[in-house]
């Protein structure tokens, strides 16, 4: 089980520190030389988190600038024209999460067919050695990059020979030993798998949004619903059910139940994110709120009146307060 006391101290240990957020390489000019790492980081899952902290580690110790280099969109959604990829993680969601690790500058570069174009050479010239001023690179065994991923990691061992920065290579077994990818994580999402999903990112995976308002058909049967709108289409969202959730309200953590589907009980058409938190009044009507997500409780499933629908969320919420001690 995630260890979520573990979680919060290592993510609050820079909760008052800032990042800074390059959008477009164009627009950074470098102070001093850098330490780069290079990739989506979707998920920014317990593989990742170990070369962030080997990169904020290394770049304190040799008075180094910390860069996290990434893509927006996704290389997928331009290349492969994969339109129905889903994000772990919005843009924002990474930017805070990186933060929260210590990274000092997020460079974010706009993905396009020109920029895929780039040859190594060029890549390595004009945007690591030029545009970042690069001292280290911290990359992973298999990485490829240039045009058609045409470059191997020898490939910029030898560019760091010729431009004067050096390559710190993830050995293969370490990455073996995490045994974790992006993939996995959406595949666990989509599956309703949460507590695995959790485990694969060391952290909740959440849900961020605006409170809108609904039809209060919650409100009508004794259980106020906070309804999420979340803006972003390409954010992944889990499969249909009710879970176990938390939330920060008013400086505390918040136990709930969150239903996400169509609720077919009152013949709804379309998707639907609905929280009711056991332990908190108030209104929460236009607020930004960021919903963690612990375990799955049952899969969605229509009732034939709203009198045994009430019914079952009684049950719903006596499962869910039976699991909220260990996760304080």
């Amino acid at each position: 089980m995630l260890n979520l006391k573990h979680f919060r101290c290592t993510f609050d240990k820079y909760q008052n520190f800032k990042m800074e957020v390059i959008h477009n390489i164009s627009n950074y000019f470098p102070k001093k030389p850098s330490i780069v790492t290079i990739g989506t980081f979707d998920g920014v899952h317990i593989g990742h988190q170990k070369i962030i902290r080997d990169l904020v580690s290394k770049a304190k110790s040799e008075d180094l600038s910390s860069i996290v280099l990434t893509f927006s969109p996704h290389p997928r959604m331009v290349l492969q024209k994969d339109t129905q990829l889903k994000m772990i993680d919005t843009l924002e969601e990474k930017r805070q999460l990186l933060e929260t690790m210590g990274v000092e500058i997020l460079v974010v570069q706009p993905f396009t067919q020109e920029f895929s174009r780039l040859t190594a050479i060029e890549f390595t010239r004009d945007i690591l050695v030029n545009g970042l001023n690069i001292s280290k690179l911290i990359i992973g065994y298999d990485h490829r990059f240039g045009r058609n991923r045409e470059a191997t990691v020898d490939d910029l061992k030898q560019f760091g020979l010729d431009y004067n920065f050096t390559v710190d290579e993830i050995p293969a077994q370490d990455v073996a030993s995490i045994a974790v990818s992006s993939t996995k994580v959406r595949n666990t999402i989509l599956a309703g798998k949460i507590k695995k999903t959790n485990q694969y990112l060391g952290r909740p995976f959440s849900l961020s949004g605006s409170i809108v308002k609904g039809d209060k058909i919650g409100r009508k049967m004794g259980y106020p619903t906070a309804n999420l709108e979340i803006k972003e289409k390409n954010k992944l969202r889990p499969n249909n059910g009710v879970y176990l959730v938390q939330s920060h309200l008013n400086n505390k953590i918040c136990f709930g139940m969150m239903n996400i589907g169509k609720r077919p009980t009152v013949s709804g058409k379309k998707i639907q994110i609905e929280i009711y938190f056991f332990d908190f009044e108030g209104d929460l009507y236009g607020n930004k709120l960021k919903i963690e997500l612990l375990e799955k409780i049952r899969d969605e499933q229509k009732y034939e009146s709203l009198e045994r629908l009430g019914n079952q969320l009684s049950i719903d919420q006596k499962s869910c307060q039976k699991l909220i001690p260990k996760y304080l």
